[in-house]
């Protein structure tokens, strides 16, 4: 209900990774939130809070992708404060997972070359791999595309080329 609740709009695959080796536990425990009408499941699938969401935040659900990736190493999770779509705690380390629309490239380095005490580490979300040639900002771990089904591209700037 917590996730489902703070990320809006989740699919059974989002969720089930959230949980690793506890699929038939989520699946049972969707069934009876659902009955309940505690959560709706929505034409497209996704699961949501409310019977009519708002619209679909597309750099939110790719950021709980890469989140479902780090799952085993997570201590804890949260949706984050502009530009970051998600916190989460890891390794004794902070990482934030920034998604950058096509055209933001510019602003979201701004944005977090201003960041000055102690900022965290920065796995950034673009639409192509093009963009990240343009993104420039300090404790960027790395950059990463991810598919609407879920599949995650990871990338790593060095020395101005994208490996």
């Amino acid at each position: 209900m917590r996730d489902v609740t703070m990320y809006r709009a989740l699919s059974e695959a989002q969720l089930l990774g959230l949980y690793p080796k506890k699929q038939k536990q989520i699946q049972s425990l969707l069934s009876f939130l659902e009955r309940q009408r505690r959560i709706f499941k929505q034409q497209d699938g996704l699961y949501t809070a409310v019977q009519q969401p708002e619209e679909y935040d597309r750099g939110l659900s790719r950021a709980v992708w890469v989140l479902v990736d780090f799952i085993d190493q997570v201590d804890f999770h949260s949706t984050g404060d502009f530009p970051a779509k998600i916190i989460f705690f890891a390794n004794d380390e902070v990482y934030e997972i920034v998604y950058v629309s096509w055209g933001q490239e510019a602003l979201i380095s701004h944005v977090l070359s201003t960041q000055t005490d102690d900022p965290p580490h920065y796995i950034i979300v673009v639409d192509k791999p093009e963009q990240i040639a343009s993104i420039e900002a300090p404790n960027i771990s790395g950059f990463c595309t991810v598919t609407p089904e879920g599949q995650v591209q990871y990338y790593q700037k060095e020395e101005g080329a994208c490996l």
